[in-house]
């Protein structure tokens, strides 16, 4: 290839220090093969890389180059070529190469900057694979003679993978992964030479084993120097249970531990152990809350070192990263990664680079799902479907890490791979016996519905005591009858604003000081807070249990009590309802006994049957049904269908909190930039879009920037409640719960 054909340009050097283009193939094929050979595919990534900019020969795009640093470009003559550079590779890919190898290549390289496209057009329009394919060939029509080299350095392409040609099933993540392979390389190389100093930053992180003596040093002082309790004596038993299954071959565990069992250190124990043992990459531990995340992180952060601990979420303040972190978060190339559920399962059906480009990383790893039974259940199929994947064919270990183990593995599949995970936890250690903390009394006739007041009258009675309700507005309305100096906690408060009460909560219970707590969902899972008394609105299984972690964490008291009542109006329809319905019918056997692992099992059993779709059909019809002979993918389609938080459903509006006054300030002077759009993560409340709607109407919102909405009236941010929506006689039929879906962060 001519060296005067480039890649990449550098601004204010002249085209002698340009990349030649022929370099830049060869460094992404290179990179993008040595991705891919760790799930046995080099060569199919070797080849994408080789095509991918194929269209960058063309006159045009050379004049492109040449105009966009203020060069003449009169020797490029007009031909009629296109500076699209992305379809001739891939039109050249469906014309050299036969089924399946030219079409898998073509979306790969037609993709590699707009995203995987779709094949059939009624979706996506122009953006389609065929339509693509008809702007490559009219480009390929300039550039023959590149085109003939670059088929000559492709090298000599297999079948798929054993594991692909056994299941057509698997073409849909074995093509995502090919394609995160490429796009990372291209990326990798293209920063390597546009902007070696960044490029430079990348990959300084401490090797694993560094990392684990570093993390079991700590550990040991921490439990030398511990308290001596029986709660603190199991915790290390539960522990050293992890590190020695982490000799088992890699394969998808399950670890129930009840809470309060001590399940992060042990999943970690068991992680690291594991990754000394087989040769493992990374830890990525998966988490559903941004209240937990944060706790994660500073946690895992204590052991590692927190310039060590990369966070990959959308709610990460701007002065908790580095540039470091900052760059390992695109691609996931650190060791220990701390990301959200959003985060991990939209990328592995994304279609767009940035979100792919990072899923290679995974190939090698080992995830740990913490709190496992908050997967969303309309999607628990492609979730389980991907994690299957993961396992059977990417060289990933799986943990599964909850007090409450979702029966997850009793869903049908399009690729039923594994039956059942691996329990870490013997029987025989009866944990659930042995940090049995607390005491259930559960109301007896659940037909007999509580009023609030009568709930307000017993939890006064308590100078400590937390009470956990299923709606926003039935937070709000036992919070008004409860005496001065209650504290309320729900999601109509800001991140900001409920991090500084939790942490006002926990100073109080250390100093023993009367703490009343009313709160929704968001404390049931991975706020370390300890009542002596909790009371729980009917519920699921699940959150009723989650709750009880709450109470008597550290088994100080001797037991703790937790109460579970009918409150006045039953839980919103859809999954909570069914939720609590299938606590109902659980309640009614003779053998109910919430210290019993087995009922939780059990319940997610009844629970899913009840979901009327958990996205196997989804699955199927976009992404399975038509793969062969075809291979006919909806891949943008798929990936703007699968949202864990539903797109529509909630608007997200910044608050009169704190600082926030003057990052607005700063927004409306500068505009939207990444540093000012994190910090303001902590500052926004998630409501209903037709709440939200009214609100702008009635003046109670400002658009701050294009799209951007602030509260308008300071005093319609209450210190005490948060947002008082309640009092604003708006419409609140929609504003019901701090459901899993508003509580996921991306």
């Amino acid at each position: 290839m001519n060296k005067s054909v480039y890649a990449h340009s550098l601004p204010g050097k002249p085209p002698e220090k340009w990349q030649p283009l022929e370099e830049h193939l060869k460094a992404v094929a290179e990179k993008a093969g040595e991705f891919a050979a760790v799930f046995d595919s080099g060569d199919w990534a070797y080849n994408a890389g080789w095509l991918h900019d194929l269209g960058k020969a063309t006159n045009a795009f050379q004049s492109y180059l040449a105009r966009s640093n203020e060069l003449d470009d009169s020797e490029y003559d007009a031909d009629g070529s296109q500076s699209n550079h992305a379809s001739a590779g891939a039109a050249l890919a469906v014309e050299k190469l036969s089924l399946p190898v030219g079409r898998i290549l073509a979306y790969l390289s037609a993709g590699h900057h707009a995203g995987l496209p779709d094949w059939y057009t009624s979706e996506t329009g122009n953006a389609a694979l065929p339509i693509r394919l008809e702007e490559g060939r009219k480009n390929l029509e300039y550039i023959k003679d590149a085109a003939e080299q670059i088929i000559g350095k492709l090298a000599p392409v297999r079948c798929p993978p054993d594991f692909v040609r056994k299941k057509s099933e698997y073409f849909h993540l074995w093509a995502r992964m090919l394609f995160s392979c490429l796009v990372d390389a291209d990326c990798l190389d293209t920063e390597q030479f546009t902007k070696p100093a960044k490029s430079a930053e990348r990959g300084t992180y401490p090797a694993i084993k560094e990392l684990a003596d570093k993390f079991f040093k700590a550990l040991q002082g921490l439990e030398r120097d511990a308290r001596k309790t029986s709660v603190n004596d199991i915790r290390a038993e539960i522990r050293q249970t992890c590190e020695d299954a982490a000799e088992l071959p890699p394969n998808i565990f399950s670890l129930t531990v009840p809470t309060g069992g001590g399940k992060t250190l042990s999943s970690m124990a068991f992680a690291l152990r594991h990754a000394l043992k087989h040769g493992h990459h990374r830890i990525i531990y998966v988490i559903p809350y941004t209240s937990i995340i944060e706790q994660t992180a500073q946690t895992l952060g204590k052991y590692f070192g927190k310039e060590n601990v990369v966070e990959h979420h959308s709610n990460i303040a701007p002065q908790h990263e580095s540039p470091r972190s900052q760059l390992a978060s695109e691609n996931w190339d650190a060791h220990i990664i701390v990301t959200t559920n959003v985060q991990f399962f939209e990328s592995l059906y994304a279609a767009k680079p940035s979100r792919c480009r990072k899923l290679h990383n995974i190939a090698n790893s080992i995830v740990i799902l913490d709190e496992a039974q908050l997967l969303p259940p309309e999607l628990l199929a492609p979730c389980v479907d991907a994690m299957n994947q993961l396992v059977c064919n990417y060289g990933v270990t799986m943990v599964l890490a909850t007090a409450t183990q979702p029966a997850l593995f009793t869903l049908p599949s399009p690729c039923p791979s594994l039956e059942k995970a691996i329990e870490i936890i013997p029987s025989k250690m009866n944990l659930y016996n042995r940090l049995k903390r607390v005491e259930y009394h559960i109301q007896s006739d659940l037909s007999k519905k509580c009023e609030w007041v009568d709930i307000a009258r017993q939890l006064q009675q308590y100078s400590q005591v937390l009470c956990v309700v299923n709606t926003r507005r039935d937070c709000h309305d036992l919070f008004k009858l409860m005496p001065k100096g209650t504290i309320h906690l729900s999601a109509l408060m800001c991140g900001r604003h409920r991090s500084a009460v939790i942490r006002w909560i926990k100073q109080r219970l250390k100093k023993k000081l009367p703490t009343r707590v009313i709160s929704t969902q968001l404390v049931e899972a991975g706020v370390d807070i300890d009542f002596p008394v909790v009371y729980r609105a009917l519920a699921g299984l699940d959150s009723i249990v989650q709750t009880a972690g709450r109470c008597n964490r550290e088994g100080k008291s001797s037991p703790g009590q937790v109460h579970v009542f009918v409150p006045p109006k039953p839980s919103p329809r859809g999954l909570l309802l069914k939720g609590e319905n299938t606590t109902r019918e659980l309640r009614a056997l003779p053998d109910f006994d919430l210290h019993n692992p087995s009922l939780f099992t059990r319940f997610f059993e009844m629970f899913y049957h009840a979901v009327n779709d958990t996205g196997a059909n989804w699955l199927k019809n976009r992404l399975v049904k038509d793969v062969n002979p075809d291979l006919f993918f909806q891949f943008r389609t798929a990936a703007n269908e699968f949202r864990l938080i539903k797109d529509g459903e909630q608007e997200t509006i910044i608050v009169r909190y704190g600082k926030s006054g003057d990052l607005l300030k700063k927004l409306h002077f500068a505009g939207p930039t990444r540093e000012i759009m994190r910090a303001l993560q902590r500052y926004m409340v998630h409501l209903p879009a037709r709440m939200v709607e009214q609100m702008k109407q009635d003046g109670l919102l400002e658009e701050v920037h294009s799209g951007i909405w602030a509260q308008a009236l300071p005093s319609l941010y209450n210190r005490k409640i948060g947002l008082d929506v309640f009092r604003e006689n708006l419409p609140v039929d929609d504003l019901i719960v701090d459901n899993p879906n508003q509580k996921y962060t991306r």
